[in-house]
This record gives structure tokens, sequence and C-alpha cells, in this order.
């Protein structure tokens, strides 16, 4: 597996079958993760060229509020609710484990009123990544505060997936398979081989 930048991990470790709130764990160690094959003079890109949609500078940082779940979705094991981010908190994702799915899931929160994200599209998005076998949170921009800049066919197909064809300014979430994550696992993040993982996401750019 290619890396691109070394990212914040956190993990919240759950025990089976009990709903997790990810939304408030600490930081705990350094991995690698969601974008490949790019070095870190790449992380500044255009987005303020003609044709594209220039893209916010931060993640925002604080708590999410309680409420109603923007999405809900029962997997072939546990389930998961999902609420996305506002311009003040982050996203909120909690998870009656183990939650799996048989197949990729993608559901838009809010839509967004800019352009669509071509798939060749490079992208500035805010994300949480979320383990649905124990709940643990394996990497969040959020909890940085800043973005993540990567061309978007260069990263896992869950994530592409997940952004391709929505506009920009949307959130979105996605449940995805190991096959669409990481069929291997990815031992530094603490997923293992068959880890169904959750994402939500902000898309804050695109160009090309």
């Amino acid at each position: 597996m290619c890396t691109w930048v070394r990212l914040r991990a956190e993990s919240l470790l759950a025990g089976p079958l009990c709903v997790c709130n990810v939304a408030d764990v600490k930081p705990t160690r350094m991995h690698s993760f969601v974008a490949v094959a790019a070095s870190l003079a790449a992380i500044a890109l255009p987005f303020a060229a003609a044709g594209t949609a220039v893209a916010a500078d931060t993640c925002p940082t604080a708590a999410p509020a309680g409420g109603t779940p923007e999405w809900t979705l029962t997997g072939a094991t546990g389930s998961v609710a999902v609420t996305g981010s506002t311009e003040t908190a982050a996203p909120r994702v909690d998870v009656s484990t183990p939650f799996s799915v048989t197949s990729t899931q993608v559901h838009t929160l809010q839509a967004g009123s800019g352009p669509v994200v071509p798939a060749t599209a490079k992208v500035s998005v805010c994300y949480m990544g979320v383990n649905g076998r124990d709940g643990s949170v394996f990497d969040s921009s959020y909890k940085r505060g800043a973005p993540v800049d990567f061309p978007l066919d260069s990263v896992i197909p869950g994530f592409q997936k997940a952004i391709a064809g929505q506009t920009v300014g949307s959130t979105v979430a996605v449940a995805m398979t190991s096959a669409d994550g990481y069929p291997d696992g990815q031992p530094s993040a603490g997923i293992r081989q068959g880890d169904t993982l959750i994402f939500a996401i902000k898309i804050l750019g695109s160009s090309g």
C-alpha cells in the first residue's frame, strides 16, 4: 500500500455489541492513512484557480451536539448512525458494534451547492474515519483542525465512491466493505482484514 502523508490517529476501543460515541476521543498515535502516492509538497493545491471551487482552510473541532441522526444504517451485523459536520462542529458517528456491510453504502447527508466532483478531481476534504468492528476513530482531520488535499483517483476505492459525483459543499457518509477500504488491513491504524469502515466527509473544494 502506498502512503502520502502521516496523519494523527485516534482510537476508542469498545466491546462487542455496545454503542460507542466516537466523537470525543483523544489522539494517541501516528499512522498513515487516506491519500496515496503523493508528496508533502503536493498538499497545497490551486483550489482558487479558474473553473474550480475554493476550499476552506480549516475543519471544525468542536464536539457535535446531540439530535436526530441524518443517516442510520443497519448492517449485516450492528448498525451506525451519522450526523454530518456543521460550520462549527465536527461530525458524530455512533456505532453499535460489531458493524459490517456486505456492499458499500453511500449517503448524502447535506447536498452542497457547488460543482459536481469528477472521479479524477483533486479534492480538499474534512473527514473522520471509524472502524465498524470496534467503534474506534482511526483518523480525523477534524481533530487536527485542517483539511486534507489529494487526487481522488489515488485513494482507496470506497473513499472515491463516496466523493465522486457529489457536489462541492456536500457532507457525505459512507460505510465501505473491506474490499473498498483495506483488504489486507492497516495494522498501524488498528484496521484488520475484513473490517468495515465508516467515514463522515465534508467536501470543501475540487479542481481538475
